[in-house]
């Protein structure tokens, strides 16, 4: 028997462990970009909201959630999600000051200020102003204020909303922002940036001595029922959806229940900000947890407005994460798949989804900066 030369040998042996490791690799691809749901939600029908008073705002976004993500999670819950069935849509444009395609701190920035910003800013113009958010103009008013998150605080959605700098990626200078934005019910992840910082402070002390109670666990959290709260969960951010036992749903409902005892109203922004990291990393399943776990917490907030009468409520996203493609699937058994086109974001417009009192005011085509100002006209906010 002719003997294979050594070299040839391990030629082969590198060639046949190769093609094991990319099979392995394809099969783990592909199951990152097929999903089937095995066990589907039922939605909530609310009734249409007669009169036009608006005494408060729910404002939901959900990071990176393009209308492929939603149309691929209403498929996989076999043709059926809350947000879908609220009355009005409308769409909103989501580039940046200086850039086509935005990121959350652009866009969050835009959303919670009624200016657009250059890209990686949060909370200040293009000259790197201060500017005043909705949870700064509610409170001014006399309304009460929520951040809930499933990110860490320092992040850019919620930072745009209580903090002000050019630079998102500055997260020691925004989380002792946190001291000064007055947010009645703070709740979210990145503890790290408030008590393991290079100055030495322990911010969570000091929001402490600002009056507000600290908590570090949702159990902690789930026991106040008055005053102002500073939950900050995790070092990092929240688990995922399939970790968390449905924290942030409980925290979004406790925010609501906790503001709705000022009878001047409230105004809420809720995120359900891991949609995007789920873009970012090609993960069709996860994907589909967060926005279910964002979708069914839409339905218990539907619920709530429909029996308050005088909430609206809105849903809608920062920015499309992915450039998601939905390439199959089966309404009837509840599987999708999808294809991603980047590592990042696009530009492609966003839906815009409201109910509630005055929310046809949401429907059209128009600037993410648009959401401020309705939201402001809406609650008489500016002066």
């Amino acid at each position: 028997m002719r003997k294979v030369p050594i070299y040839t040998a391990l030629i082969l042996a590198f060639i046949l462990a190769a093609t094991n490791i990319f099979a392995q690799y394809d099969q783990e691809k592909d199951e990152k970009l097929s999903f089937i749901n095995e066990a589907p939600y039922k939605t909530v029908t609310v009734k249409s909201i007669e009169g036009e008073k608006v005494k408060n705002v729910i404002l939901m976004i959900g990071d990176g959630m393009g209308l492929t993500q939603i149309s691929t999670a209403w498929v996989a819950n076999r043709g059926d999600l809350n947000m879908t069935k609220m009355p009005f849509t409308g769409l909103v444009r989501t580039y940046a000051a200086n850039k086509l395609i935005t990121d959350s701190g652009a866009a969050g920035t835009a959303m919670a200020t009624g200016q657009k910003t250059s890209y990686h800013s949060v909370g200040v113009d293009v000259n790197g102003n201060p500017l005043p958010s909705l949870t700064d103009l509610a409170k001014a008013k006399g309304l009460s204020t929520a951040v809930v998150v499933t990110c860490g605080l320092t992040d850019a959605t919620p930072a745009a909303f209580c903090a002000n700098n050019a630079d998102r990626d500055m997260e020691e200078e925004l989380a002792a922002d946190f001291l000064d934005c007055n947010v009645d019910f703070i709740l979210g992840g990145g503890r790290d940036k408030f008590i393991k910082r290079t100055d030495g402070r322990d911010l969570m002390k000091e929001m402490e001595q600002k009056g507000y109670q600290v908590t570090r666990t949702w159990e902690e959290t789930s026991k106040i029922n008055s005053g102002k709260v500073f939950a900050v969960l995790e070092d990092g951010q929240l688990p995922m959806a399939e970790k968390r036992d449905g924290i942030w749903q409980h925290a979004s409902m406790k925010a609501i229940e906790m503001l709705s005892k000022n009878d001047e109203g409230f105004f809420a922004m809720l995120e359900g900000s891991r949609i995007d990291d789920c873009g970012h990393w090609h993960d069709i399943p996860k994907l589909m947890g967060e926005i279910f776990d964002f979708d069914q917490t839409i339905g218990k907030v539907l619920q709530w407005a429909e029996k308050d009468g005088e909430t609206l409520v809105i849903v809608l996203a920062d920015h499309e994460t992915g450039g998601l493609t939905l390439l199959d699937g089966s309404i009837e058994n509840g599987t999708v798949k999808g294809h991603f086109s980047t590592g990042g974001h696009s530009d492609i417009m966003v839906p815009v989804f409201a109910y509630g009192p005055q929310a046809e005011k949401f429907v059209g085509v128009y600037e993410n900066t648009d959401i401020f100002k309705k939201i402001s006209e809406i609650l008489n906010l500016l002066p």
